[in-house]
């Protein structure tokens, strides 16, 4: 199939060079889609249906027999030999059980190992003899171990991942998943899904996948190209509200403000206020003619432009054409005949143009909320019934700066900013969102998310346990309206399938403390042995010896630790002569433990985990509950094994 989008020959079919670029292009793209792709075999499944299927779905398939993989293969005559695992006739293969066999008499997985067929198994659905069992090559696959990028999970999703992962484009969704319930990989292919079913339509309006951090997005950044899916942007929050450099940072009284919905209201009646009510009439000069018009018609134009609630830069740029046609009104009574060159002309006449820029200033943004932080008496006009005087007093900057270059923004400034540009130009929309690790944003940042997906649908994916900020998420419906998408259908993931379920048990202790009533996950995966919690009078020599320990292991290894400890653990590290990765850095075989920071732990797995001293994890956080969450995410990034190391008392909450 490659070789066939190489040998393509363009010439004769475009009709200048511009059509011959785009054509090109699109073949490059097609080219670069089709690439081999290492360990990565291009089927995984196979589908026997008792009877045919339906002509229109089966089009092309040889019988009724069908090989599902990553992607849409066919030979050199053009005939299908693997179906796309998001065809319709592919369900079957995740949805299929014994209960329910959907007319498949036989559903057969592989099992590889480096690219290579080393096993496969049969289950007969349809066959009311053969007992319902655990797939043990589902099993291996899942425990499979972690070393370099996040993977797809094509071959592992389950019926209700899939369910998800199906979705219409049409709706937004909200999955809540505790640790390990893949949630992130069901957002992730619910995106190759829709692009599969919509391609034409987000061709043209765009995706985007929004992560917590770079590191965060440099782990999953393989996922869709090897699904075939190269156009999908990712970004961060910051990315997309980056108006300006983000030098300082705030308290966290102060980020709670500046976060708070209420900050929408505050920057709405500033960006409004620079609108005048016109004092004295207008005179209009063309030629030998002058004409008029009255204060009172200029005052009633702009309250109906303000009574619209429009952008503030659009009734800005339809001011002088709603002035032009009050001109033009005079005109035609005086027994002119103007057409729209007229209109166009008097709209550009230096009068109005003096007029509009007297009446509607133009606003920028970054200026707008450089004086709010900085002029206590301008903050308190707007701010009025909205923030308390202690509230004002948070935000408002102790030495203003002078200027938009030289300010100190923080990253809530940065979102601040995002939202008067919103309030003077609309932000572009896109076709869909995927928003990872939800819980973490303030109402102000998902207000920011919203405004990149208002014609759009959106995939929201998060666990209110895992909320490590002071203005975490405490509850879906309050965030997805925030985000404008309050009709959106709430999923609940509660099967695990990444942490063992001895590390899971030992983690959900936390649960009263930090989410009170949520579900408890719980694992498919039994692993004895999977934890180890061990009190220690020499913590930094127990720490690295656990490292060596988990290092005997196949697989990925993570040291994570309180941010402030991380320096400390980098030294023994060193001294005993243990290489170490960043977090985001791609293992290599030679080079397999991350040391990571507790703050960027979140969306991150490895093979096996060494905590160290949980009790600074929680003691870094502004309050005891963040902590405790930090804590949370910390013990649940392991898949094969963890090793708690402390020296001072455990938490009380992990009893």
């Amino acid at each position: 199939m490659r070789e066939d989008a190489e040998g393509l020959d363009i010439r004769d079919v475009t009709a200048n060079w511009v059509n011959a670029a785009v054509l090109q292009h699109q073949i490059d793209e097609r080219i670069k889609s089709l690439a081999d792709l290492a360990h990565t075999p291009l089927f995984f499944g196979r589908l026997t249906y008792l009877h045919p299927v339906g002509a229109e779905e089966a089009e092309g398939a040889a019988g009724d027999q069908f090989y599902i993989g990553r992607r849409h293969v066919h030979d050199a005559d053009g005939d299908p030999m693997v179906i796309d695992w998001r065809a319709p006739v592919s369900q079957p293969f995740y949805q299929a059980s014994k209960q329910k066999p959907m007319d498949v008499a036989l559903r057969r997985r592989f099992g590889y190992t480096g690219g290579e067929i080393t096993a496969y198994e049969d289950e007969h659905l349809s066959d009311p003899s053969e007992a319902a069992q655990t797939s043990k090559l589902l099993q291996q696959e899942i425990e499979r171990p972690r070393v370099g990028p996040m993977r797809d999970i094509v071959a592992t999703i389950q019926p209700e991942q899939d369910e998800i992962v199906r979705s219409g484009l049409g709706g937004t969704v909200c999955v809540q998943g505790g640790p390990g319930t893949g949630k992130t990989a069901v957002g992730l292919h619910r995106v190759a899904y829709l692009l599969y079913a919509h391609r034409e339509r987000l061709a043209r309006t765009g995706t985007l996948v929004i992560g917590p951090n770079k590191s965060f997005l440099h782990y999953i950044e393989q996922v869709l190209p090897a699904l075939g899916e190269l156009e999908v942007q990712q970004a961060t929050v910051d990315d997309l509200v980056a108006h300006v450099e983000v030098r300082g940072t705030d308290d966290a009284a102060s980020a709670l403000v500046k976060g708070d919905a209420r900050m929408a209201e505050v920057l709405r009646r500033a960006v409004r206020s620079h609108v005048s009510m016109p004092a004295e009439a207008l005179m209009v000069v063309r030629g030998s003619r002058r004409w008029r018009v009255p204060a009172y018609e200029l005052e009633e134009i702009v309250r109906e432009l303000l009574d619209r609630d429009i952008r503030y830069g659009a009734a800005r740029e339809a001011l002088p054409q709603r002035i032009a046609h009050a001109v033009l009104v005079r005109m035609e009574q005086a027994g002119e005949a103007p057409d729209d060159r007229v209109q166009d002309a008097v709209a550009r006449n230096t009068a109005v143009k003096a007029a509009v820029k007297a009446i509607w200033p133009p606003v920028d943004p970054a200026k707008l909320v450089l004086r709010l932080l900085s002029d206590a008496d301008f903050l308190a006009e707007h701010a009025e019934g909205v923030l308390s005087e202690e509230e004002q007093r948070t935000i408002l900057w102790a030495k203003p700066a002078r200027s938009v270059k030289s300010a100190k923004w923080s990253a809530a400034d940065a979102v601040l900013i995002d939202e008067a540009a919103d309030l003077v130009t609309r932000t572009h929309s896109l076709g869909h969102v995927v928003l990872d690790e939800a819980q973490d944003l303030s109402p102000m940042q998902y207000r920011a998310v919203g405004r990149r997906c208002t014609t759009g649908s959106a995939t929201v994916l998060g666990d209110l346990a895992q909320g490590t900020t002071p203005w975490a998420t405490r509850s879906w419906g309050e965030a997805l309206g925030h985000l404008g998408k309050q009709d959106a259908v709430i999923e609940e993931l509660t099967a695990g399938f990444r942490v063992p379920r001895e590390v899971i048990a030992y983690a959900s202790r936390l649960l009263p403390s930090i989410a009170p009533g949520l579900t408890e996950v719980s694992s498919v995966r039994e692993s004895p042995g999977s934890l180890s919690v061990r009190e220690s009078s020499a913590p930094d020599e127990d720490v690295v010896a656990a490292c060596m320990e988990s290092l005997a292991h196949e697989g990925s290894i993570g040291l994570i630790a309180a941010d402030a400890r991380i320096p400390v653990l980098a030294k023994a590290l060193e001294g005993a002569g243990l290489g170490y990765l960043g977090p985001g850095e791609e293992t290599t075989p030679d080079t397999r433990l991350t040391l990571v920071p507790a703050s960027l732990a979140k969306g991150l797995e490895y093979d096996y985990v060494v905590l160290d001293e949980p009790s600074a994890v929680v003691a870094g956080e502004p309050d005891e509950r963040t902590g405790l969450r930090r804590l949370y995410v910390a013990l649940t990034r392991a898949v094969s094994g963890l090793i708690v190391v402390h020296g001072e008392p455990l938490p009380e909450a992990l009893g």
